[in-house]
């Protein structure tokens, strides 16, 4: 009896914590993380970890920095691959940003203009099928599940955000879903330093995201001069939390928690 007496009432605890969370953060945000030059990377994630924030990262094999170790080479190569490992086992969530980081430029009778930024064809107009696109989601699903043992969800952002009716059609019928991001929630860490410095897009991001807000940044932008992050990151999360808001995956997303596994 007393040891029923006991679990009963460390249930009680558990759950009663669970509501507590719940109830402590009504307004959730989502904090959504494309590769980049990966330079920041590691900086990147001593903030997620020093603030208790897990995010959803969009994987494409783009070209890198070199960062400590890690000789230039590719986001998802064998050099990153323990840590994606690493960042999977402590809770984050991972969609594709397609593998060579194709840019849609157009829909044809049967496929798509996309103009890579990463892979050997940079620069090119490419001319794929719908197959051809899908395969583009699916090769860094297949890559995520080889460095991590964990799947990927079948969610996806198009790089650049750029898509269309077709393409979205297309991807869904390969059993893919898009991931766009708030007009407040584009954080700016693409734009120009010197027209945008990071002292403006945080006080912009601290007056306009709301609750519900999807937010996007970056593991490092090759154009900005003044790196966004970690500099902005910080006092970002600081402040949105000082406003009521908390963070969340898209796992905790009402148009996304139920995406299941990526196609391979």
């Amino acid at each position: 009896m007393r040891l029923l007496a006991a679990i009963a009432a460390l249930t009680a605890t558990l759950l009663g914590a669970t509501a507590f969370a719940e109830e402590s953060c009504p307004k959730p945000v989502y904090l959504t993380i494309d590769t980049g030059h990966m330079g920041v990377a590691p900086l990147i994630i001593d903030v997620l970890k020093r603030q208790h924030v897990k995010a959803t990262f969009f994987l494409a094999n783009e070209r890198t920095q070199a960062v400590g170790d890690k000789a230039a080479g590719t986001t998802l190569d064998d050099q990153w691959a323990p840590w994606w490992k690493a960042l999977a086992a402590e809770g984050h969530d991972f969609g594709s940003h397609t593998w060579n980081h194709v840019i849609w430029r157009g829909d044809e009778p049967k496929g798509f203009v996309l103009q890579p930024t990463a892979g050997p064809q940079v620069g090119q107009k490419l001319h794929l099928s719908q197959a051809d696109y899908c395969e583009e989601l699916a090769k860094p699903a297949r890559r995520f599940e080889a460095m991590t043992g964990r799947p990927m969800r079948a969610l996806f952002r198009a790089p650049g955000g750029k898509t269309s009716p077709a393409l979205l059609k297309a991807a869904k019928a390969c059993g893919w879903q898009h991931v766009p991001w708030a007009a407040a929630g584009f954080l700016g860490d693409e734009l120009s330093s010197d027209r945008y410095p990071n002292r403006v897009l945080l006080d912009r991001a601290l007056r306009d995201v709301r609750s519900g807000d999807i937010l996007l940044m970056h593991l490092g932008i090759w154009s900005r001069q003044d790196p966004w992050a970690p500099a902005v990151l910080e006092p970002l999360i600081i402040g949105l939390k000082a406003k009521g808001l908390c963070f969340a995956t898209l796992r905790d997303h009402p148009a996304y928690a139920r995406v299941g596994t990526a196609p391979r």
